[in-house]
């Protein structure tokens, strides 16, 4: 199990969940984060900490926001598992359900 990122986050990327989590395992793309659901612990501490209430437990997403679960796993099939964000910096790249969105503020 693990935590995702949904729609409330693309085009905002606050980064108080980075700050927050333990393991370093939320990615930054172009237009929103990503966590890693082989890195992340499932600590929730990203959660309460996030301004626009973007992330959910796997289980919790809303349905209007169910393809944000496979968003969130498949941005990683090329990026892998670098084992921590701090190292990789902003990934020039978004899943293609983000890239197909208008921007949103």
């Amino acid at each position: 199990m693990t935590y995702v990122i949904a729609l409330p986050c693309v085009d905002v990327k606050d980064r108080a969940c980075i700050d927050e989590c333990p393991v370093d395992c939320i990615y930054e793309g172009e237009r929103m984060l990503y966590i890693h659901p082989d890195e992340c612990v499932d600590c929730g501490a990203c959660e309460p900490v996030c301004p626009v209430e973007a992330i959910y437990y796997e289980d919790d997403v809303p349905e209007k926001w169910a393809e944000y679960y496979t968003a969130n796993v498949d941005f990683f099939i090329e990026v892998g598992s670098p084992g921590g964000a701090a190292k990789v910096g902003v990934i020039e790249d978004d899943h293609p359900i983000i890239k197909a969105l208008p921007p949103q503020n």
